[in-house]
C-alpha cells in the first residue's frame, strides 16, 4: 500500500489518471503545466503534458521554483482531502482544489517566483488537477504521518 506523500503514491495516481480516458474528457483536456506539491518537509514536481501526466519526482523544496505553481497544505489537510476522495470516489464540494483555494486568504496555489501568469495555470487547468487527485480514490493509501 503506497504511503502519502511519496513518489510511489503519486506514480500510482499517475498510472490511473493516464489509463482512464474519462479523466481527459469533459474539462480535463490538454494541459501543459508543472505543478508542485508541498506536504510538510516533502516536495514533489508533477508534470502534465497534453492529456497525460508525464512525470512525478521528489525534489528539494527550493526546486519548487521550477513549478508553474505549487499546492501547500498541512499534512492533516492533505489527509482529509485524500480520505474524502476515497470515501466519495471524487472530492465532495468541500474538498475540491477550487474550494480549498477559495477558503484560504492567500489561496492554495502559490508561487515561489512571483510569476502570476504561470500561477494562473492552476485556475486554467484546475479540472485536470482535480481529476488527477480524484484518481487517488482507486488506490488504498497509508499516511506517513497519520492524523487520525
Amino acid at each position: 500500500m503506497p504511503q502519502f506523500p511519496s513518489v510511489e503514491w503519486f506514480e500510482q495516481v499517475r498510472e490511473i489518471f493516464n489509463g482512464d480516458e474519462s479523466y481527459q474528457e469533459a474539462g480535463g483536456g490538454m494541459c501543459d503545466a508543472t505543478m508542485g506539491i508541498k506536504v510538510a518537509e516533502n516536495a514533489y514536481i508533477v508534470v502534465f503534458e497534453g492529456d497525460e501526466c508525464s512525470e512525478v519526482r521528489e525534489v528539494p523544496e527550493p526546486d519548487l521554483a521550477e513549478a508553474d505553481f505549487y499546492l501547500e497544505m498541512a499534512s492533516e489537510e492533505w489527509q482529509d482531502m485524500i480520505r474524502n476522495i476515497k470515501d466519495n470516489g471524487s472530492a465532495d464540494l468541500d474538498h475540491t482544489l477550487n474550494t480549498l483555494d477559495m477558503d484560504r486568504f492567500e489561496g492554495l496555489a502559490l508561487t515561489m517566483n512571483g510569476d502570476q501568469y504561470r500561477q494562473d495555470f492552476f485556475y486554467r487547468f484546475n479540472q485536470t488537477f482535480q481529476y488527477f487527485f480524484d484518481a487517488s480514490a482507486r488506490i488504498d493509501t497509508e499516511f506517513t504521518q497519520d492524523a487520525g
